[in-house]
């Protein structure tokens, strides 16, 4: 088989530009509503909003790759790049790598994209990794860069990228290419169409020796910011991990021809899902805002602690609703002070409550969501 790479045409992609034109369309009205939102917003609601999205971003590109961070410490260590008061919290070296490098794309998302760039980007990814040998440069190593699964003895490879000795070239034409097809550039090319094909063209040529993935969703987020001309605080990789395999199978697929028109198509609905996303992730950060100044005062520690873990769910919130089990555990307390304090908070109006005896199941009540059946966050 030959990989895109090998072929006569690489790296001239084709594709149907004309069935991403509604797409693009798209694209750009969903943006314009974000950006009034958030425009529209106080600056301590517009921090607020900017953290929590760029503190999920941080931590799903980081998931997709399998691997786990801890959330507090990576939005304490996003508040001190804003420069916000924070709690005295030692932040482990992979957090607050990956937090300063979503502030450099947040800050400079504007700036030409360089060799120095992604090498600072990847110090940042690789934080406290001491089994990679090479950081902060192309890859050097004589052995092929694979992506496989299945047995060692008879391995499944889905991909081979070109060999270490032609990183420097491939690089150098790649942030060409970049510069040539930004706004302004001598080929400009839309947002959409441009961040889909710069992912693609990225991870194919995997020019390091961990970390491709995590630079390669930031780069198509630098373009998607910079087809707006601000940051894009899209939910993208939020989105791309609830349906990872799927990620997975599109860029398998998009690996063996230069014609990726299924590709972009995928990149394009898989963007605009994350812009809707992320609009509704504005209104119920919003909300949560709202509902805690609603009840301040009014929620004893124990309400307080578990309605935070309920926050702290997300948008998507638990599956199920939460029960008197799960209040007793979070608040490592009785069962007869569980059931008084829920029913306080029923009683409050601050959670609703469906089911009967041990079916009992209790949602946080946001008038953002008000009249959406089953409540958008549960616990």
């Amino acid at each position: 088989m030959k990989w895109n790479w090998q072929q006569p045409d690489w790296p001239d992609f084709r594709w149907n530009s004309e069935a991403l034109a509604v797409h693009e369309a798209r694209f750009l009205q969903q943006s314009g509503i974000m950006i009034g939102v958030v425009k529209h917003l106080g600056d301590e609601d517009r921090t607020s909003v900017v953290l929590d999205v760029m503190t999920d971003e941080a931590m799903k590109t980081s998931q997709i790759e399998g691997e786990l961070l801890n959330r507090d410490s990576v939005q304490s260590s996003l508040r001190r790049e804003f420069g916000l008061e924070t709690e005295a919290r030692r932040i482990p070296p992979a957090e607050r790598g990956i937090a300063e490098m979503m502030m450099a794309l947040f800050r400079d998302f504007a700036a030409p994209l360089t060799e120095e760039v992604l090498g600072d980007w990847h110090r940042l990814v690789l934080s406290g990794r001491s089994d990679i040998d090479v950081v902060g440069r192309y890859r050097e190593h004589e052995d092929a860069m694979q992506v496989v699964s299945g047995a060692l003895h008879k391995p499944t490879v889905h991909f081979e990228a070109p060999p270490s000795r032609e990183m420097a070239a491939e690089m150098a034409r790649f942030l060409e290419w970049f510069a040539a097809t930004g706004p302004g550039g001598a080929t400009p090319l839309p947002g959409l169409t441009r961040s889909g094909l710069a992912h693609l063209y990225f991870v194919t040529i995997h020019p390091f020796e961990d970390g491709n993935g995590r630079i390669g969703r930031a780069i198509a987020e630098k373009a998607l910011s910079q087809a707006i001309g601000q940051p894009s605080l899209i939910a993208l990789s939020q989105t791309i991990q609830r349906r990872r395999s799927a990620y997975y199978d599109a860029l398998e697929a998009a690996n063996k021809s230069n014609e990726i028109s299924d590709w972009l198509a995928y990149w394009a609905e898989t963007v605009l899902d994350a812009q809707t996303h992320s609009l509704a992730l504005i209104d119920f950060l919003l909300e949560k805002t709202r509902f805690h100044d609603r009840y301040r005062g009014k929620l004893n520690p124990r309400q307080e602690k578990v309605i935070a873990r309920m926050f702290r769910e997300g948008l998507d919130g638990f599956k199920g609703g939460l029960s008197a089990a799960n209040y007793i555990t979070i608040a490592d307390t009785s069962r007869a002070t569980a059931t008084r304090d829920l029913q306080e908070l029923v009683a409050l109006g601050a959670m609703g409550q469906t089911g009967t005896l041990k079916a009992t199941r209790y949602h946080l009540i946001l008038d953002a969501v008000a009249g959406t059946n089953p409540p958008v966050n549960q616990a």
